[in-house]
């Protein structure tokens, strides 16, 4: 069996529809079809229902996914700990972080780390909170950094990884002025006369979650349609600063328009969402390099779980 129809196997669990899962896989959906039936036919009977609607687990496709995940980890932890042992990667660091910490946030706090200059290989990876999650159910990364809230957690079993909060930021609704020094040209929560315009997160993002999970739980409705839906908080935060819309960014990343009045808040306070920044890291013991990073990094923070 190739570890990797595994990971499809989930992946299709989650997403239900071939398509999105394929994309998700970074494959094409006819290889991506094949690789499940391959599945399928070595484990010896149908995982999914098929239907117009999408896909549904079948009983013994639930059975395997309840083991499934912990399996991928396993094996994947399996291999990097061998490869460690032969000395190929015992010192090296994987840390995997959404976009928007990776462009601001992650190079002043690694290097602040007090064990920086003795750390060795480090290894960032960038990419979406899903991607990101993905990688850490694999065990392909050590350790995950990013945006987190109440309302939207991070979606890894807290029995097998653990978190501490290394930072605090804040996801505030901003827009282009009117004109300099003026008020925001996207006002919230809009007028029905004239709704603004919202640039949006795609699914993937940690801060899409956040954000709409918040604005549910509290009850906030907008008066505002959709101008642009993009995966990137640097792409939305461009556009909100030509006059495109209205965006939820990160305080950190944008904290420099504020200043220079390039971005003003668009909401009355009661928008912002205040979020913390936490890494996260499983909770089986890994390499002594990795479990010195993390005891330095919790002796000065606070453990989440």
């Amino acid at each position: 069996m190739d570890l990797n129809w595994l990971d499809d196997f989930l992946a299709l669990a989650e997403h239900k529809t071939f398509a999105r899962a394929a994309e998700t896989r970074n494959v094409t959906q006819p290889a991506f079809s094949r690789r499940i039936q391959a599945l399928e036919e070595w484990v010896g009977t149908r995982l999914f229902a098929r239907s117009p609607q999408g896909t549904t687990l079948t009983p013994a496709g639930d059975f395997l996914r309840a083991h499934a995940e912990d399996v991928s980890r396993r094996v994947h932890r399996l291999r990097q700990d061998t490869r460690a042992v032969a000395g190929r990667e015992a010192s090296a660091i994987t840390i995997a972080a959404t976009h928007a910490l990776s462009f601001v946030f992650f190079p002043d706090w690694i290097r602040g780390h007090a064990r920086f200059a003795s750390l060795g290989p480090l290894n960032l990876i960038s990419d979406t909170m899903e991607a990101c999650e993905q990688l850490m159910a694999r065990g392909a990364a050590d350790f995950l950094l990013c945006h987190s809230h109440h309302d939207a957690m991070p979606r890894l079993d807290t029995r097998h990884f653990t978190s501490v909060v290394v930072g605090q930021d804040a996801l505030v609704p901003l827009c282009a002025p009117v004109e300099a020094g003026g008020g925001p040209r996207w006002p919230l929560p809009g007028d029905p006369s004239a709704p603004p315009r919202l640039l949006s997160y795609r699914p993937q993002s940690a801060l899409g979650r956040i954000v709409a999970a918040t604005l549910e739980r509290n009850g906030l409705t907008l008066t505002a349609h959709n101008a642009l839906t993009a995966q990137l908080a640097a792409t939305l935060l461009t556009m909100a600063r030509q006059g495109d819309g209205v965006a939820w960014l990160p305080r950190t990343l944008a904290e420099d328009d504020l200043a220079a009045g390039r971005l003003v808040e668009a909401g009355d306070g009661r928008f912002t969402i205040g979020v913390e920044i936490h890494l996260i890291r499983a909770r089986q013991r890994q390499s002594p390099t990795v479990e010195a990073f993390w005891a330095a990094v919790t002796a000065g923070e606070r453990r989440d779980q």
